[in-house]
């Protein structure tokens, strides 16, 4: 039936053209012979080609489906999406940042479009009594006991983003907005450029693995020319990026051909060469390392504001970073918690998707293990990972943030229109790109204006939602303050839904949960490490006081066949009373931690994991007679590993087949980012 209403409607169709080219005359039908002309030679490419299996089954009508699919994004966007429905940010969200940003009315009438009924649902709780909105807006100090120059944050701040996955014009935007609002531009870890300086703004300096705009030629760590940039002027503080919430634990390769001569010169990179960013640093491999490594960048700043940026993983890992500023009386001025649902501008689906912590459980992880260590009172906190709305803002406050950092809300006060092209260099509003037509678009001072509109416009909601509630100062806030409904009937305060450390609390008496965290975490080490129950003992053994039948046979018959098999001479006659065999022991090996034979062995550290630390807080001593095993990555796993009587080309990686039209993909450092990203 639709084979016959696609005829139909195909001669239908050529009729009229022909009555048309009739009409018109000698010309329409030169215009109609050269397009048939196209038409066939199209029809012959896509009946040939190996590439499409659409075009081969269904030339030139097929390139129909390839139209339809690159406007997609629009159509969903437009005129499918209802305003609470689009990803990463609804219709909502995103109208309500354009209208700050151009200072217009961001009201709405008839009320909210949210179920309040669905479970996940969460709400502030005002005040029957409200106050006046404090005046002038609070801010946070940041600034630990060694730090010598402390400064005051705003609630709201421009998070991380690189010159290079931003425009030179976006940045200087951003920047300058900054400048008027009084309020941090973070650098991203692209480097200090010249765009960030000269327009009134206050800078913290983001670090990354790279160094990029501090490192040697090898890419390690310049101290000196670190401390080059660290005591200029507008830096205020200096956060060192462990990750990042879109993709944790990836590194990242710039392409040669996008290491342009500007992104060369603020990366301190050669032109033309590929950019490395390794996924950890060099500086430093376990905590203690890395508090010395705060102290370090301390002292080379003149005693500025040094933090650092995760996003939360390993429960272990935080425990280890308090146990590590304990021991090293070194302490970092603030953290920055990145959730897993922040932006980046290129990152693989199943990272986005799958790994990292959200930023509400990581946050409240980090809050709760500072306050149990007793370092809460010197270290602030900062949010950053979909910071939209003065809402957000107090919800963050809440759950254990001092400040919040947002990046992608700047960009759209910048122009972004959340196309989800930033990775293409083919951003439509000349934000995320290096292409100079398309940045020509960005008019500096005018969006420069709009994201100074939107961050005053945002935080000083916040500051009226604050005092809705009946507080005047972020400090008044509490858990009580926020719910969330945990079902269909009930709703719960944060307060009641989670459990909050005490003061404290991990030092003295580790509650339940936490206390097996506390026990392994170690100063020295990153990474989970306790041995497994299963894999501790001797070594594999049959359990004789387990009496399963596992044949048609009963067992005693089994043992029975066993003793003949092994008098036959494939097997020792001697059997042991139990009249089972009993194999072997053989040792699991050092890299498991053999087991342990101290009160905590079970739960605790392997042999040789426990170095330096309490007895009363490792396990016992293993197998191997009290010898420390250290702790390896063991050997890396070979990938394509071809056998060796077959040395050929392509076995030793030198080259790929193809198949098809379609390449292969090389073996080479996969590029992350677009241009200069």
């Amino acid at each position: 039936m639709n084979n016959r209403l696609l005829i139909i409607g195909g001669l239908t169709s050529l009729a009229l053209v022909l009555v048309i080219a009739y009409l018109v005359g000698f010309w329409a039908w030169i215009f109609l012979g050269v397009v048939a002309l196209l038409l066939v030679a199209l029809a012959i490419w896509d009946t040939t080609q190996r590439r499409h299996s659409i075009l081969r089954n269904f030339p030139v009508v097929g390139h129909m489906r390839y139209l339809l699919e690159s406007i997609r994004p629009e159509i969903q966007q437009y005129f499918i999406e209802r305003n609470v429905d689009g990803k990463p940010f609804d219709r909502d969200q995103r109208s309500l940042v354009y209208s700050r940003a151009k200072g217009q009315d961001d009201h709405k009438a008839f009320g909210t479009e949210r179920d309040t009924n669905r479970i996940g649902y969460e709400f502030l709780i005002h005040s029957t009594a409200p106050v006046p909105t404090p005046q002038p807006l609070p801010t946070v100090r940041v600034g630990g006991p060694d730090c010598r120059q402390p400064y005051d944050l705003s609630l709201l701040n421009i998070s991380s983003m690189s010159f290079g996955s931003l425009s030179k014009n976006a940045v200087l935007a951003m920047n300058k907005g900054a400048g008027l609002g009084g309020f941090i531009h973070e650098t991203g870890e692209g480097g200090l450029t010249k765009f960030h300086r000269g327009n009134g703004a206050d800078l913290f300096w983001e670090i990354g693995s790279g160094y990029f705009g501090c490192r040697t030629e090898d890419g390690h760590f310049n101290p000196e020319r670190f401390a080059e940039k660290a005591t200029l002027p507008e830096v205020k503080g200096i956060t060192i990026k462990l990750s990042q919430g879109a993709k944790p634990g990836l590194g990242g390769v710039l392409p040669a051909a996008k290491v342009t001569p500007e992104i060369a010169e603020a990366r301190e990179v050669p032109v033309g060469v590929d950019c490395i960013s390794p996924a950890s640093h060099s500086a430093f491999h376990t905590p203690r390392q890395m508090v010395r490594f705060i102290g370090q960048l301390r002292e080379l700043s003149g005693g500025k504001p040094i933090g650092i940026k995760f996003c939360v993983g390993s429960r272990t890992d935080v425990l280890a970073m308090c146990k590590a500023i304990w021991a090293e009386r070194i302490a970092p001025d603030y953290i920055i918690v990145d959730g897993s649902e922040g932006g980046t501008g290129a990152a693989a689906l199943e990272y986005q998707d799958n790994v990292g912590t959200p930023l509400t459980e990581g946050l409240m992880l980090v809050h709760n293990a500072l306050v149990g260590t007793g370092l809460r009172h010197m270290i602030k906190i900062g949010a950053a990972g979909k910071i939209i709305s003065g809402s957000d803002i107090v919800k963050r406050l809440i759950q254990g943030a001092d400040f919040t950092l947002s990046a992608r809300a700047m960009m759209m006060a910048t122009g972004c229109i959340q196309a989800q092209k930033c990775h293409t260099n083919h951003c439509p509003v000349g934000v995320a790109t290096q292409n100079e037509r398309l940045m020509r678009a960005l008019d500096v001072d005018d969006k420069a204006n709009r994201v100074h509109n939107y961050h005053k416009l945002t935080v000083r909601e916040a500051v009226q939602i604050m005092a809705s509630m009946g507080v005047s100062s972020p400090s008044q806030l509490t858990t009580r303050m926020l719910r969330r409904r945990v079902d269909h009937l009930t709703t719960r305060s944060y307060a009641s839904i989670y459990h909050w450390l005490r003061e404290d609390e991990l030092l003295h008496e580790p509650p339940r949960g936490w206390d097996a965290d506390w026990r392994e975490a170690d100063p020295d080490h990153f990474g989970e490490h306790a041995p497994i129950s299963y894999l501790q003992g001797d070594g594999p053994r049959w359990r004789t006081e387990l009496t399963v039948e596992t044949s048609a046979l009963p067992l005693h018959d089994l043992q029975i066949a066993e003793r003949s098999k092994d008098s036959d001479g494939e097997g020792t006659p001697e059997e042991p009373d139990a009249g089972t065999r009993q194999p072997e022991r053989v040792s699991v090996g050092a890299g498991r931690g053999s087991g342990g034979t101290g009160p905590d062995s079970a739960g605790g550290r392997g042999p040789g994991q426990g170095a330096g630390r309490n007895a009363a807080e490792g396990g016992g001593q293993g197998s191997d007679e009290g010898t420390p095993q250290p702790r390896t990555g063991g050997e890396p796993p070979v990938r394509d590993a071809a056998p060796a009587a077959q040395g050929t080309e392509m076995n030793r990686g030198t080259r790929r087949a193809e198949t098809g039209s379609t390449p292969v993909v090389s073996d080479a450092p996969r590029p992350e980012g677009r241009p200069g990203s």
